[in-house]
């Protein structure tokens, strides 16, 4: 009989991102004046680590038209992206 119990399954094939809202993206794009806005560019911000891949999310606004290119988008974040003229492209 165990004396701890085990909880939980942990899934060896998860795949982790870091979080980057779409208010983060128009900060960089406002700060740096680039049309186009990459994960080499984010990691340079420091918004991500080095060996993080990046997932933009739909928080905040964005009024910029830019082209995002990230390793994942939620679908408000497209949806935001697209709306202010830019576009989203997931490598």
């Amino acid at each position: 009989q165990r004396l701890l119990p085990k909880f939980g399954f942990k899934n060896p094939a998860r795949v982790e991102y870091k979080a980057v809202n779409v208010a983060d993206i128009e900060a960089l794009a406002a700060a740096s004046g680039a049309k186009e806005i990459g994960v080499a560019e984010i990691k340079a911000a420091g918004l991500a680590g080095k060996n993080e891949l990046v997932k933009v999310l739909g928080g905040g606004e964005i009024t910029a038209a830019v082209t995002v290119t990230a390793d994942a988008f939620s679908k408000s974040a497209i949806a935001k992206i697209e709306a202010a003229g830019g576009k989203a492209v997931e490598m």
